[in-house]
This record gives structure tokens, C-alpha cells and sequence, in this order.
């Protein structure tokens, strides 16, 4: 690429041309991580066997094989990909009673389109949901909860609560989860079993690609996807890195490794600007922040509405580091990151840390804590596991009713049952995961410590 400090005046046209790739092809990567965040997803399930409008799900708790960003191994997860081009798709959610779902169905660029469950529109008593595709003017069954979308792909995100990390709590989530039902309204008079592909032990990565794969799948997308009106002013832009709609996607080598040393830069830029999100902190002084802009947070809900703020290098961020979003992010579940210490340094992989729970959390179901790779944003790989919660199996608390949850590569001594393993050779984030927040955890009458480095 010609250098940024030559005079434009001296370019030929094809050096122009050149700059103005590697720059349009930085801003697709920031614009499109929702997108490729998804299809990510889709693939890799696509890869496992599974597909279109079937069922992902994981039949125990989640492990390093599992390589989606910040997942919660605290959970069971049942992930339906809908695609509504042969029409609208039925999602039947359970009543609550022997087990309860925490969920929701989102778009492919992750705007959440409904919650479901007991904080969802059903408000626990169960209910068919009808994902309705994209200018769907047919007829809309009485005893159904329309959920129209933009867009003919989404997924819906379901955990099924379990009571305890043992075998038998576990199980039984599974079986509760698998009462979800998912099948297309052309079928409803004699609805047929939902298909269900189990990846327990399927190694399933969904990390981003920083590189010309990334623009592969967001080739495929646009393909796929109906422009929204809040996005045309991509389509010329991508239409000069050769993504447009009824055209193959034929990149030559030099723009391909174009494509490559942009998606880098992109990932150098997100990663930078991770820090933004954590300034304000979520407590005065701490280190602890939902990991989302403010923006992004008041956008996605409306599908970013407000015709003044479109804020996509904040969703850029979230998307490289998380996936699915929540209609009401705090009804059913509430999210606090921490990647620094009491003292303001990166948490390292090599060090001994402790993060003390207060006593009485204010939850209805359950807190977590979970270590993840600082780089990827996924499960720490082979490492035993990777989160300790209020209802794990045997964890320990104090006399007066703290907990503590230990961090590092080796077990503190006399605390294996509240330990949470990390690497020596990488960095890690911490998400702290309450489900069923209540009243105290949002006025901070109760507040969480800071993670703080003991040796």
C-alpha cells in the first residue's frame, strides 16, 4: 500500500484506489462485526452437522471446547438459527415450573427482537412465539406473539437454569430445555419434533477472523440479508471492496492481503477502544462496567431509532468480545466485566487473585464468575473449567456468608471447590453474571469488590 505520507497529488489512480480499499475495509470490519459475529455462529454450526432453522444445543455445561465469545458455563444452552425465507418460524417456549428459560431471539445483526421466559413476554407462563420475516403481510394466528424482524436470519439465545452444577440438576435442565419447540407456522396444525444437534464435545469455534475470512462472511450476509435503510451508505463502499448483492465474490490477491492487514488494524482498534467502555465504571472508583457503550445499550433495543446516533464503532466493540442482546437487558440478567485489578493492572494469566462475593447477593437465581482469554474472548482452552457460581456444585463460603473466587494457573491452597483456573502464558477478563438481578444490585446498596492480586 502506498505510504500515508506521500502527497495524494503524486498518486496514479490505482494507488488512490488502493488507499481507499484498505481504509473502506477497516470501517466494513467496525460496521459488519454484528453480522460476521453471527454468521460466525451459523457456520460453525453448519460445520457440526447442524443447520437452518434446527436447533444448537449443549447437553452439559460448557467447556473450552466451546469457542463462542464470553459464553456462560453456568447454564444450558439451546440455540435456535431460524431462517424465515420459506416463511415464518414457531418458537415454543415452556411454562415455567420444574425449570425456567432466560432468553432471547435476536436479528442477525443482534438487535433483540423479543425476551422470553419469565422476564420475557410470556412472563414465565409459557407461549408460542411467531418470528414473522421481513414485510410478512400473511395472517397472524390468534394465541401466538408476533415478533416481526428486518431480516431473515437471527438465532435465539435460551438458557435453561439450572438449580446446581450436579449431574442430576444438569440433566434435568436438559430435559426441560428440550421441551422448546421450533418449527415452521405452515406445520403448526401437526407441529413436528424440533430437530436438536448436540455439541457437547464438539469442538465449535466462533471467534472473529481477523483477515480475508472476515470478509467472506460478510460477503455472504450481504448476499443473504435485505439492506436496512439505517445502512445504505455501506453499499457503495462495499460495493469497491467487490461485496455486492447478485455479484460473486472474486477478490485478487492484492486485495486480498488488503483485506488482511486491514481486518488487523480493525482488530488493534477495537481492542483499543475496549477500554472506553469502562469509563464511567459501573461503581464510582472500581474497575468493574457492563461491557457495552451507553449508546449501543439505548440504541439496540429500537433498532437505533434515534435518527441522530448510529453508534457503530461501539457496537463494533461489543460484537468483537460478546455476542446476543437483550430486549430488556436488565429484566432477566445483568452483565459486569472487569480487565484490571484493584490497583488498575491488566489481570494476568500467571498471577493469584481473589474477588470476594458479598454476602446476600441480590438475585432470584444465581451470580456467576467467569474467567475468559483476554485475546479471543472465549473459554480459556484446556484448562478444567472456567467459572465458579453461587450454584455450583460444593462451592464454599465464609462464616458470614461471603464468597470468595479464586483466579490463577495453580489452586490456592485450601481452595480448589471456589477455584477458577487460568494460563500463565495469557491474559484473562472476568464477567460477573447475575440472573435475576434485583432491586439493591441496581441502586448499589450491594456492591462488588474489585478483583484484587494476592501474590
Amino acid at each position: 500500500m502506498a505510504k500515508s505520507s506521500a502527497d495524494p497529488k503524486t498518486l496514479s489512480r490505482a494507488e488512490l484506489d488502493e488507499r481507499a480499499t484498505y481504509r473502506r475495509a477497516v470501517e466494513a470490519v467496525i460496521w459488519g462485526m454484528p453480522l460476521v459475529n453471527y454468521d460466525r455462529m451459523l457456520q460453525s454450526f453448519i460445520a457440526a452437522g447442524g443447520g437452518p432453522n434446527q436447533v444448537a444445543y449443549w447437553s452439559r455445561l460448557l467447556d473450552g471446547q466451546n469457542q463462542t465469545l464470553t459464553p456462560n458455563p453456568d447454564t444450558i444452552y439451546i440455540n435456535p438459527f431460524y431462517d424465515t425465507r420459506g416463511g415464518p418460524m414457531v418458537l415454543e417456549i415452556p411454562a415455567a415450573g420444574e425449570g425456567s428459560i432466560t432468553g432471547s431471539i435476536d436479528d442477525c445483526w443482534q438487535n433483540a427482537l423479543e425476551d422470553v421466559g419469565p422476564a420475557g413476554a410470556d412472563r414465565g407462563a409459557g407461549g408460542k412465539y411467531l418470528i414473522l420475516p421481513p414485510g410478512y403481510a400473511g395472517d397472524r394466528p390468534e394465541g401466538y406473539i408476533a415478533v416481526p424482524s428486518d431480516t431473515w436470519q437471527g438465532y435465539a439465545i435460551l438458557r435453561s437454569n439450572v438449580k446446581s452444577s450436579s449431574p442430576e440438576d444438569v440433566a434435568t435442565a436438559v430435559g426441560y430445555g428440550r421441551q422448546i419447540g421450533f418449527y415452521p407456522l405452515s406445520q403448526a396444525a401437526s407441529p413436528p419434533r424440533a430437530s436438536y444437534v448436540d455439541l457437547a464435545g464438539v469442538f465449535y469455534d466462533a471467534t472473529i477472523q481477523y483477515d480475508r475470512r472476515f470478509f467472506e462472511s460478510l460477503a455472504r450476509m450481504v448476499e443473504r440479508e435485505p439492506w436496512l435503510t439505517r445502512d445504505k451508505a455501506m453499499i457503495d463502499p462495499l460495493r469497491s471492496l467487490g461485496i455486492r448483492k447478485g455479484a460473486p465474490f472474486q477478490p485478487d490477491a492484492v486485495t486480498q492481503g488488503l483485506f488482511d492487514a486491514a481486518a488487523q488494524e480493525a482488530a488493534a482498534y477495537l481492542d483499543a477502544h475496549y477500554q472506553d467502555v469502562f469509563d464511567p465504571p459501573f461503581y464510582p472508583g472500581s474497575h468493574w462496567q457492563l461491557p457495552a457503550m451507553p449508546e449501543v445499550v439505548e440504541g439496540m433495543p429500537d433498532f437505533f431509532a434515534d435518527p441522530d446516533s448510529y453508534p457503530t464503532d461501539g457496537r463494533g466493540v461489543t460484537y468483537s468480545m460478546a455476542y446476543f442482546s437483550a430486549k430488556n437487558i436488565s429484566a432477566g440478567q445483568f452483565y459486569l466485566m472487569a480487565i484490571r485489578d484493584r490497583d488498575g493492572n491488566r489481570l494476568d494469566g500467571a498471577g493469584t487473585y481473589r474477588l470476594r462475593v458479598p454476602a446476600d447477593a441480590p438475585v432470584r437465581l444465581y451470580w456467576s464468575a467467569t474467567a475468559y482469554d483476554r485475546e479471543t474472548h472465549a473459554l480459556i482452552r484446556d484448562v478444567p473449567r472456567a467459572s465458579r457460581a453461587s450454584n455450583s456444585a460444593g462451592i464454599e463460603a465464609e462464616p458470614n456468608g461471603s464468597v470468595d473466587v479464586w483466579f490463577g494457573p495453580v489452586v490456592a491452597e485450601g481452595k480448589a471447590a471456589n477455584w477458577v483456573p487460568t494460563r500463565d502464558d495469557r491474559g484473562f477478563e472476568v464477567l460477573f453474571r447475575v440472573y435475576g438481578p434485583e432491586k439493591a444490585f441496581f441502586d448499589k446498596t450491594w456492591v462488588l469488590p474489585d478483583i484484587e492480586r494476592v501474590n
